[in-house]
Order: structure tokens, then sequence, then C-alpha cells
């Protein structure tokens, strides 16, 4: 299929937190709809095995708010959240009301555009251990920016995968810039991101997370320009 309407759904809270608290604010909400509801969590109920797949509910913040994006089936799926009768969560010792400061309810069209498309994209996971070995090695930064490039690429090809899009042609990307390369600290860990601004043929949905873990915030996406291929219902 050439190109294809994907639902998103931005949902802000009256609230606050820290960018550290998003892990914990995702636990939180699957907590709250049950632990059996996977696309909450992307693990298999009752086990602690992970499911590979891009992520439908991604938790983030928006300033300093907690925010949720929901895509395709996350869309429907959140429901089971907003059908409980008390959305208040507990977050670090505190309790947070969770009444909604915004809530955008789009229409997106997937589709490979004729000219290229200009993003940011804000901490960004592309490096495994195997790909950050590999980046190590490489002593050029046309090389470097290379196999981002490509690792890159095949982020999108998974969020495509994810949401059901079939890529209809060749996705063309460079990276521009990049703005910045530093480790951040995740549960215990420092992992390296980056902040850096590309080109590519596809059109992408503002907010959407690509590369590694998208579900708590990391590699979220935001266009240059405007973008007209919304279709939004504000309430």
């Amino acid at each position: 299929m050439p190109d294809q309407i994907l639902k998103v759904l931005k949902v802000v809270f009256d609230a606050q937190i820290r960018a550290g608290e998003i892990p914990a604010f995702r636990g939180a909400i699957a907590a709250k709809v049950g632990l059996n509801h996977d696309l909450f969590h992307n693990h298999a109920p009752g086990s602690d095995q992970f499911i590979y797949r891009y992520p439908l509910i991604q938790y983030k913040r928006q300033g300093e708010q907690p925010m949720l994006l929901c895509l395709s089936e996350g869309v429907d799926e959140i429901h089971k959240y907003f059908e409980q009768r008390d959305w208040s969560i507990n977050l670090s010792g505190r309790t947070l009301d969770m009444k909604i400061a915004r809530l955008d309810l789009n229409q997106f069209t997937l589709q490979l555009g004729p000219q290229p498309q200009a993003y940011q994209i804000n901490r960004w996971l592309a490096l495994n251990q195997e790909k950050y070995r590999q980046y190590q090695a490489l002593s050029g930064l046309t090389e470097r920016v290379q196999l981002l490039e490509r690792i890159l690429t095949a982020n999108i090809l998974a969020f495509a995968k994810g949401v059901q899009w079939e890529v209809p042609g060749p996705i063309a990307l460079r990276i521009q810039e990049i703005l910045r390369e530093n480790l951040v600290p995740y549960k215990a860990q420092k992992l390296m991101a980056f902040d850096l601004r590309f080109q590519t043929n596809v059109f992408l949905p503002r907010y959407i997370g690509l590369g590694g873990k998208v579900s708590v915030g990391f590699g979220t996406v935001k266009p240059l320009r405007p973008d007209a291929n919304f279709k939004t219902s504000n309430r």
C-alpha cells in the first residue's frame, strides 16, 4: 500500500514529573490497567520476557508534564486506562491526579514525498553494544555518520513495520548535523545518546520515537517545519 492513514493520540496531563521518572510513569500506568494488557509495557503477561516490537503506547514528557503518545492499536488500547474510575497514580512517593491538560486526536498520512522533510531527533539511542563497538572503531567522521544514517533508516523501517505500513519505495536519508553526543543516565546505566538533524523522504509524525527505549521517551522526532499531513481533532 503506497500511503496509509495512522491514528495518533497525544495526551498531556496536568502534573509534573522529572525526566528520570518516565520509566516509573510507564510502570504506574501499566499497573493501573493491569499487566495482562501488554501494549502498555511490552512484556509477556505473567513473565519478565520482553516482547520485541515497536511500542504503540509511548511515555514521554512535554516540558515537565507527563505525556502519552498512542499510535494505531494503541489509540484504542489506551481507553483501558481512561475507563478506570480513578486515574491517579503513585510516583516516587507522591500521588498525581492525572487530570488532562490537552488531548489531540490526529490522523496522519504515512507516505514517501518527492522532497526531503527536515527533522530533529533528541536523545536518540542508536547504538547497541555491537554497533557501539563498530562506531568506536571508525576513525573518520564521514564513516561514523554513514553508520548512523544506516541505523536511523533501519529505525524508520522498524517504526513502519510496527504500524503495519509497507514502505512503497527506497528510503532516502541524510544526517545534516550532529548537535550533541553524550552519555545519558538510564536506571543504573549510562547510554550514548545523540541529538541531531536529518532529512528524509519519509513523512514522520511529530513526537514518535525512533531507536532504543522509545517507550520511555528516548529518540523523539520533531519536524523542523509545519507538517500538512495531519488532520487534527483537539479536545
